[in-house]
């Protein structure tokens, strides 16, 4: 077997970067470096002071994700789920076990929320937005309310890149989103 170097500060900052974009590499590794949990839980307690971020046991938050919640708007992250870096997350958002979002998505529940069952992947640069603008045509869109429904993403869901889900939408059990895919309507468990 291989003996682990010693832990350098370059080599510690270069993990973390590597972590951030891709989590998996922290649930592999968490309990095989020593540093892991203790950065986690730094980066998670900061993300938390505002009392509406809660997270999992082993959940994982990239320090350059950006979460965004309030008392109304909170954000739970399950066990061993994770937010990738330079995500941006605005609450209502429920991440369920084992699930993950990737880098760069832009997550916005507004009032209703976004469910992501457990096991789902949400891959890089996705879009989902739980709210919609008014369509009057007699009103500036700058001034027309603004409705939410929601987004609900079963459980083992794949959302391919790129994609985009609006408000409303439904996303059956162990279904698959293609890359670039704009849902608009339910899609069925598989």
């Amino acid at each position: 077997k291989l003996a682990l170097a010693p832990w350098n500060e370059r080599h510690v900052k270069e993990h973390k970067k590597r972590m951030a974009w891709m989590p998996f590499l922290f649930h592999k590794n968490r309990l095989r470096y020593p540093w892991c949990v203790a950065w986690q839980e730094s980066v998670q307690s900061a993300a938390a002071e505002g009392g509406a971020v809660t997270f999992g046991e082993s959940s994982f938050l990239a320090p350059c994700a950006t979460l965004v919640a309030e008392q109304h708007n909170w954000v739970r992250l399950g066990d061993h789920s994770s937010v990738a870096a330079e995500c941006f997350i605005h609450g209502k958002l429920d991440l369920g076990a084992n699930a993950s979002v990737n880098p760069r998505c832009y997550v916005d529940g507004s009032t209703a929320g976004i469910r992501i069952g457990p096991g789902s992947r949400i891959a890089a640069g996705c879009r989902m937005f739980a709210y919609d603008h008014g369509f009057a045509p007699d009103t500036e869109v700058r001034l027309q309310r603004c409705t939410s429904r929601g987004i609900d993403i079963g459980a083992d869901v794949w959302v391919g890149a790129g994609s985009s889900i609006v408000d409303g939408v439904s996303i059956g059990d162990h279904a698959v989103v293609g890359m670039g895919s704009v849902v608009t309507n339910l899609v069925e468990p598989w």
